[in-house]
This record gives C-alpha cells, structure tokens and sequence, in this order.
C-alpha cells in the first residue's frame, strides 16, 4: 500500500474535504436554484462509522487535514459526534468546518470540544437587506453572532468566504478590506465559478479578483503578500499595511490554483471527486470495510485527476478536455 497519495503531475494529497450532507438551510443564488432541490433520502448519506472509516484508512495514506463541508454540515445532527471521532484518528492534525453561521453560534462551544480547529463562515454581504437577497431568506446577525462565537472558544484564524457577484456585493469589497483593518479576521474573495450551471447565467455576474487589488490601489492602501495565514487552501493572501487581519484572493477563473491542488472530496452520498470541476467520481460504500480496495480506489481517482480544471475556458466558450460536473456546489461540497 501506498504511503503517500500522489497523482501523475507530482501533487501529494494530504487533504480532504468531507461533505456530510447535500441539504441547507438557505438558498444562495450561487449554490441553488430558488426553487431548491430534490436532496438525498437521508438513507443514501454516508454514515458516521463509514466515514470514520474512510478517513482511518486515508490517515494511513498521509491524510492530515479535514474540512468538513455540506450543503450546510450544522443541519447534520450530531455533528459534534463525527468531529470527535475524526479527531481522535492517528495522524489527523486539523479539522475545519465550513458553514453559513445560521447554526453556529449556539454549538461552537461543543464542536471546539470536539476538536474543531478552524472555522470558514460565509458571508457575501455585511448589508442585512442584501445578505438576505443573496442567501434568499438569512438573518446576518445571526452570522455575526457565530463569528463572535468563534473567537470566544478561539478558533483562529476565522475566514470569511465572500463570493463576488457583478451587480450583487461587488460596491462592497471596500467594507470588506477595511474589516481587515481592525478586526483579526481573514476576508477571503472568491471569484464565481460555474459549478453545476449549464447556462451561461453565472457569466453576467462573474468578476475577476483583480478588482480586489485594483481597488487597494486607488485607496491608497499598500497590500503585501501575507503567508502568516494558516490553512489548505488556494488563497493568495495579503495584508494592508497595519492592519490586524487579511485578505485572501482565490481565483479559479482568471488565475487557476490546480498546480498546488493537493485536495480530494468525499461527497455526502459516497462519491470521490478527485476534481471539484470535472464529473469523474468514484463511489466508495462497497469498498468500505476492505482497507485496501478502498486505498486503491482512492490511488484510481487519483491516477484520472486532470492537470487542470479548465473553468477560464468555460468563461470564454472554448472547447473543454473534460466533461464538466451537473451537480451544484451543494451537492459537492465545495
């Protein structure tokens, strides 16, 4: 058996995102369509013991960092379980949760219990009629209160995801970066990315993150590259001269990250998605139980990931390698 999960371009994968669920509470324009979505029968969700089990066996291929991710992962009851569990698993070191910040506040003290270790909670407005709009239906003070429960039970650094929307929250990123003047928290931009769409709908909102840089520059703010941010992601960091947090730019469209990508997913019902972009996934359920058809299952998605997930070709209509997922962020697990 393998020791380390290594693709054919040299990438060694000692990250995976684990999506325990394809439900939500909210309705993000980005994610899911208004009407939502026919989600999994909870009996085709992968358990707590099979996903512990994964995990186990992955740990042993060099696995170190989880993120656990949804839909929203806090609508999963007992959360605090599996976090337990996973954490107690020889040679896991870091545990992330992604959520909306709904649900949050009210069971940080426990997930921190558990051994969570970091938080990213998104935010794509700090103006409460706008993150309404956006999320279709979210109360942001109940988001800010999650963020402050973070720091209460110390979870650093806290990020805040912030999908950029042309028309939508693009007159914001201003607030954004001054957030990170004051408070110690990483604001994380995140270009719109065509997960799921089969339209060009998501064209018409799409905004490079240069945009970001470029107003710092007519602010008069000096940012510098900033590599004191912890974490697995493809986040560019910086930080404006004297200020207490950052900012993070992460643009798979106009600067792809796929040369460094050392992530895998795990989606809610059992799929192994070597790309977040491409349809390829692999099931692991009648693998479970055997640690090396499972190891070796894991090695065969490795042995098709592609060098890159080509989305900059989609913005321009060119002609793609790949065949491009149908399934919407939610059901991923972005």
């Amino acid at each position: 058996m393998a020791d380390i999960l290594q693709d054919r371009f040299g990438r060694v994968h000692d990250y995976l995102r684990i999506s325990v669920t394809d439900r939500c509470n909210l309705r993000c324009v980005y994610c899911m369509p208004e009407e939502g979505m026919e989600f999994e029968p909870e009996d085709k969700m992968l358990s707590f013991d099979e996903i512990y089990e994964v995990v186990r066996v992955l740990a042993g291929l060099g696995v170190r960092k989880l993120r656990i991710t949804g839909g929203e992962p806090m609508v999963r009851k007992n959360l605090e379980q599996l976090i337990a569990r996973l954490s107690a698993i020889p040679g896991i070191e870091d545990i992330a949760l992604t959520t909306n910040g709904i649900y949050f506040a009210q069971r940080a003290d426990k997930l921190r219990a558990a051994g969570l270790t970091r938080i990213n909670i998104s935010l794509d407005s700090l103006r409460a009629d706008r993150f309404s709009l956006i999320t279709r239906g979210g109360d942001i003070h109940r988001v800010m209160a999650s963020i402050e429960a973070a720091y209460r039970v110390g979870l650093y650094p806290i990020k805040l995801n912030v999908v950029l929307m042309k028309g939508l929250n693009d007159d914001e990123i201003d607030d954004f970066l001054m957030m990170t003047m004051t408070r110690d928290v990483q604001v994380r931009f995140i270009e719109y990315m065509p997960i799921g769409h089969d339209d060009s709908n998501w064209k018409s909102k799409y905004v490079p993150l240069t945009t970001v840089m470029d107003r710092c520059v007519e602010r008069g703010w000096t940012a510098l590259p900033s590599g004191e941010v912890y974490g697995n992601g493809p986040s560019q960091n910086y930080r404006i001269d004297g200020a207490l947090g950052s900012f993070g730019l992460i643009h798979p469209i106009s600067d792809h990250f796929c040369e460094t990508c050392n992530r895998l997913r795990l989606t809610a019902d059992g799929n192994i998605k070597p790309c977040l972009y491409w349809s390829d996934e692999f099931n692991v359920r009648s693998r479970i139980g055997d640690d090396l058809a499972l190891a070796e299952l894991f090695l065969k998605a490795l042995d098709v990931k592609p060098e890159s997930h080509e989305m900059a070709k989609a913005l321009l209509s060119e002609q793609q390698s790949h065949s491009p997922t149908l399934r919407r962020m939610s059901q991923i697990g972005g």
